[in-house]
């Protein structure tokens, strides 16, 4: 029996789903909004930033700074946040032996689908053990015509792979990512840890996400059980 009979391909993001990422550069990027002239906490922070590209957000940010978004102030975010990327990034609790049965299970038909720019994305998989899984398969949304939560990164990352979009899986933690998933035609299901998860099981499901899990470690088990039912 094809234990992945339901999809032909999984794609996933990268940020809080594949590493812990997203407390590291949000504490970089809060402290520089601070700098900058925007006064606001480390949680309206995350909040109001997760899941999107900093860019993208340049009006909101220029409003609030009073100053335009330079692209020597991109340059310097990069730099500190890589910085301290190296130092403190790591693998999502149970990420490595999760990737490495579906890589097995998949045939290899998996991908890392991210609105994060390449140096970022790779960076943190080359530290976190999990650039083997996904070398020449890693689409970044700074490289589309449009980021997450439009379509591209994923539909680009299905057609490298060959795969019907409408059967591939995609796995999200934000409802930004989510909406790309949903918008690509793939399933979605939300990685939701309860003690960290970055947004909530309804605005995930508001989202689209149809289903949540708690734990990486569940998801190969999960993933082949869900598949059977479908077979």
């Amino acid at each position: 029996m094809n234990p992945n009979a339901g999809f032909e391909a999984m794609l996933f993001d990268c940020d809080g789903v594949l590493v812990d990422s997203e407390v590291i550069t949000n504490r970089v990027l809060c402290t520089m909004l601070n700098e900058a002239g925007w006064v606001l906490s480390s949680e309206d922070c995350l909040q109001l930033f997760i899941g999107k590209m900093v860019r993208s957000q340049k009006d909101l940010i220029e409003a609030n700074t009073g100053k335009p978004l330079t692209d020597a102030w991109m340059e310097e975010f990069y730099a500190r946040r890589n910085v301290a990327l190296e130092q403190d990034v790591k693998a999502i609790d149970g990420a490595v032996e999760a990737i490495k049965a579906l890589h097995a299970q998949f045939n290899g038909q998996i991908a890392c689908a991210s609105g994060a720019d390449r140096k970022k994305i790779v960076m943190q998989l080359r530290i976190a053990g999990l650039l083997p899984y996904f070398e020449g398969r890693i689409f970044s949304g700074h490289e589309m015509p449009r980021t997450k939560p439009f379509p591209d990164v994923y539909l680009a990352a299905a057609a490298a792979l060959g795969a019907d979009p409408q059967r591939c899986l995609v796995i999200e933690d934000s409802v930004t990512g989510t909406q790309a998933g949903v918008a690509a035609g793939a399933t979605v299901w939300a990685y939701h840890p309860p003690a960290h998860a970055v947004c909530s099981q309804a605005d995930l499901a508001a989202a689209g996400a149809s289903q949540f899990f708690e734990h990486m470690a569940e998801l190969p088990q999960r993933v082949a059980r869900e598949s059977a039912v479908a077979v």
